[in-house]
């Protein structure tokens, strides 16, 4: 009888113990905001070996490292999560570290940092990229299954070309083939319909390169860059990339956001600017 009874105190005790864990887990899942919110994630940093295409020398800038951010944006009618780095969370080792990726460095899986405020890949209603190279779509992948991809045709179409751009690594996208796809043609696309989070058309980077801007109600309207620039010395000096896939559309695309952001009052963020990236406030902590 003892120890029939000891043996049921033990199994009570495991399941008390247990039963916290999982109401904390499950209080942990994210709910649709009453606001508007921008959460910024660390999706690592490139170390650029040679900035001659960007026709700047290296004592021209204070870093030659470019930071690599990862947006969500939390709607009360859904998410959107922009631009996904490039090193994919399934190339981390278990005992730390990645698989080598180029000059692409990253210390944080995109999941794990989603987590943290409660969301998995899953949970995300839409995702779209600023454009289709390698550095902005690592994972890409994690999204496929349920996500809508909003993404301009030009854009599709270079990811999934034959041969494959020498810009890209097909195998962290191969799956967004068969994700449910949302074709974007208007220069402007307002995501969920309230003039808040509207995808706007730069072309020149690449061929269908878009920028995000997000109305936020405290911190004001925000311009998230892709790679309209990729330091801010180019906008100092003016010195346009020799890669981009078509200058006189860069050149334009850059005096078109110039003129935007005046007429909106909208902070510019680099997305590549690492030294500004560093004092951006990163989640779980956010923007509204």
């Amino acid at each position: 009888m003892k120890k029939t009874a000891k043996k049921i105190l033990v199994t009570l005790l495991a399941i008390l113990a247990v039963a916290p864990l999982t109401t904390t887990a499950q209080q942990r899942k994210a709910q649709p905001p009453s606001s508007l919110r921008l959460y910024v994630f660390d999706c690592g940093f490139l170390d650029i070996p040679d900035t001659t295409n960007y026709q700047l020398k290296k004592e021209e800038l204070v870093t030659t490292k470019m930071s690599m951010g990862c947006y969500l944006v939390a709607h009360p009618r859904g998410t959107l999560i922009w631009d996904v780095g490039a090193v994919p969370d399934s190339s981390f080792k278990p005992g730390g570290g990645h698989a080598p990726l180029r000059y692409a460095n990253a210390t944080k899986t995109l999941t794990s940092q989603l987590a943290e405020i409660g969301y998995a890949p899953s949970d995300i209603t839409y995702l779209s990229f600023s454009h289709f190279h390698w550095d902005h779509v690592g994972n890409a992948n994690l999204f496929a299954p349920t996500s809508i991809w909003m993404v301009r045709k030009s854009e599709r179409d270079m990811m999934f070309s034959d041969p494959p751009s020498p810009r890209t690594e097909p195998q962290n996208f191969s799956a967004m083939r068969y994700a449910k796809t949302m074709i974007i043609d208007k220069d402007d696309v307002d995501v969920f319909g309230d003039g808040t989070v509207v995808i706007k058309s730069t072309p020149g980077h690449s061929p269908g390169h878009n920028v995000l801007f997000v109305k936020l109600r405290k911190t004001g309207p925000v311009l998230l860059s892709g790679d309209l620039y990729h330091y801010p010395e180019e906008i100092k000096l003016n010195k346009v990339p020799t890669s981009e896939f078509n200058v006189a559309q860069t050149v334009a695309s850059r005096a078109a956001v110039d003129e935007f952001l005046k007429k909106n009052k909208a902070q510019l963020w680099i997305q590549h600017d690492f030294t500004a990236f560093a004092k951006i406030r990163k989640s779980p902590q956010y923007y509204e």
